[in-house]
């Protein structure tokens, strides 16, 4: 059993209903078990509770274990109970894979980095939250002393902390432990899924922001998985005049119509770079595409990507599918072509939100399949998102 003290206004969702919460630890005052307050939250002084994580121990070895939380709060951190996950295709191939580049599953490792909750403990030194307020959580710490993070490129920490990336826990899990400057309040209106839907919304912003995508461009994304569709939600709401997708998939290219794409191509597996270069060239005739933007990021894709994009224009490349390749460079440099890198995100989460507040971009069409958070659940959970060609899977949301 863990203990976990709580401090404050606890969601009614939180209330103790079973044994470990009315006889292990809670403090009783005259009314009974807490009592209730007017912001439809009750309070409670103290309470004890396991806290349950999915926790990735090894390639296909994911348990759904008891995680120990520390006594006590360290300076400007928050205890969250976390109310929404979305797996992430880089949870599922450290899952399969046990490693994504240089990052390396060797020991227990709690799964999971998008994410929301509500507050239910403020450590020492927090000002700017109280328990209770409801959080979108933006999983990346930098260290703050080197010239990346001074220049606010944080997300190129070299030292940054970042949810599920080996060795750092991530927040699938009952209760997480977060820097209060990296929660951050949800709108009035919006949910904990959209909350939670803030990390991969906020790739697509940076990489928006990193090809400079304004009204007047022209723009092609290459794949309509989470992150190519959010990132076709990016570019709309930055005022994008043409938006083009492709994918392999119709499920996922019909998705991206109904999100606003003013062209989609759904090619088959078998089309070359050369030959889908020709048909975007096409589409976006008589220049091609200006601004590229690569949300797969094998040698095929980058190659499609150089090969349509128009005179001095910009390719972003987004997705990490290939760490080598082959490359047509004569072509980077006889048509002067920007080729960018995009590495997650930094300062976007406050965008997200007004963005989601003001409803000028919808992210929840994107989940397809919601869980609750059990063992059973977990296994269901990522064993759906692993077979998305056979469930159709966009992104599955386990609602803790």
């Amino acid at each position: 059993m863990v203990t976990t003290p709580l401090t404050g206004d606890v969601p009614p969702s939180s209330m103790p209903n079973s044994a470990p919460y009315s006889r292990q630890g809670l403090h009783r005052n005259k009314s009974g078990l807490g009592h209730a307050v007017s912001n439809g939250f009750v309070k409670w002084t103290a309470l004890t509770q396991p806290n349950y994580a999915a926790v990735l121990h090894g390639i296909n070895d994911m348990r759904y274990e008891e995680f120990p939380l520390a006594s006590t709060l360290k300076e400007g951190t928050v205890r969250i109970q976390v109310k929404a996950v979305g797996i992430c295709g880089s949870d599922v191939h450290y899952w399969k894979r046990g490693r994504i580049a240089d990052f390396v599953v060797n020991e227990p490792m709690v799964i999971g980095h998008e994410s929301a909750g509500v507050v239910v403990e403020i450590g020492p030194g927090v000002r700017d939250l109280v328990v209770g307020d409801r959080v979108a959580i933006e999983p990346g710490v930098p260290c703050w002393t080197n010239r990346a993070s001074r220049e606010g490129r944080y997300n190129l920490c070299p030292d940054i902390k970042f949810f599920a990336t080996p060795p750092v826990h991530g927040s699938l899990a009952n209760f997480i432990d977060h820097p209060a400057e990296f929660c951050f309040k949800l709108p009035e209106g919006v949910s904990f899924e959209e909350g939670a839907m803030c990390e991969p919304l906020s790739v697509g912003i940076h990489a928006c922001r990193r090809g400079k995508v304004e009204p007047g461009k022209n723009v092609v994304i290459l794949g309509a998985g989470p992150i190519g569709l959010m990132t076709l939600a990016a570019a709309k709401s930055f005022g994008a005049t043409s938006l083009a997708i492709t994918d392999i998939s119709p499920q996922n290219i019909a998705l991206a119509k109904k999100m606003g794409a003013t062209e989609a191509y759904c090619h088959p597996r078998t089309a070359t770079p050369q030959e889908i270069a020709d048909y975007l060239k096409k589409m976006l005739s008589p220049y091609g595409p200006e601004i590229i933007i690569d949300c797969v990021g094998f040698e095929s894709t980058v190659q499609t990507a150089i090969r349509s994009c128009c005179m001095g224009g910009k390719v972003v490349v987004v997705g990490m599918g290939q760490d080598n390749m082959t490359l047509p460079m004569s072509t980077v440099g006889v048509h002067e072509l920007d080729v960018l890198g995009c590495f997650r995100y930094a300062n976007t989460y406050p965008l997200c939100l007004s963005l989601l507040a003001n409803k000028k971009v919808d992210v929840l069409p994107l989940v397809t399949h919601r869980l609750g958070f059990s063992e059973e659940e977990v296994v269901k959970g990522f064993d759906t998102a692993l077979r998305s060609a056979e469930t159709k899977a966009i992104k599955v949301m386990f609602n803790l």
